[in-house]
């Protein structure tokens, strides 16, 4: 009898290193979205990236360079669009990336923002107040992380 529960329970420890192993090495669903994009307009290229449990969007390219002269905040008109963040504080749920922000420097505006992954396409959608009012946009994938 204490052998059969020595094997099963050894059996059991083993079932669980192996399942906690290809837990670690399978990459986590929501973070698929992370790696480099082009923009719509194909003038510049955004890293998304994770800090902590929240996902962000950066410019690490642009077609040509400029200031961010059309924001609000005089101060921040001097600096370049070039590492800006342009998608704030998205997180995962359900297969969608909500709750974020995305900044937009052709117009200076800051709009609410969700995003979702299909394949290499990534459709984000800006809005004001509830998602109906907004607008639609495609960015495809360079490469991943």
């Amino acid at each position: 009898m204490k052998k059969h529960v020595k094997l099963i329970s050894l059996f059991a420890i083993l079932i669980l290193q192996i399942t906690n192993t290809m837990a670690q090495t399978k990459p986590i669903e929501a973070d698929k979205i992370l790696g480099v994009f082009w923009s719509p307009k194909k003038d510049a290229k955004i890293e998304i990236y994770k800090k902590a449990t929240l996902y962000y969007g950066k410019s690490i390219w642009v077609a040509s360079q400029r200031k961010d002269t059309e924001n609000p905040n005089v101060v921040l008109q001097k600096r370049e669009i070039l590492g800006i963040e342009l998608l704030i504080n998205f997180k995962f749920n359900d297969g969608e990336y909500t709750n974020g922000r995305i900044y937009d420097p052709e117009s200076g505006k800051t709009y609410d923002c969700k995003m979702s992954l299909n394949g290499n396409k990534l459709k984000v959608r800006g809005y004001i107040g509830i998602s109906l009012f907004g607008r639609t946009e495609i960015f495809e994938r360079i490469s991943a992380k």
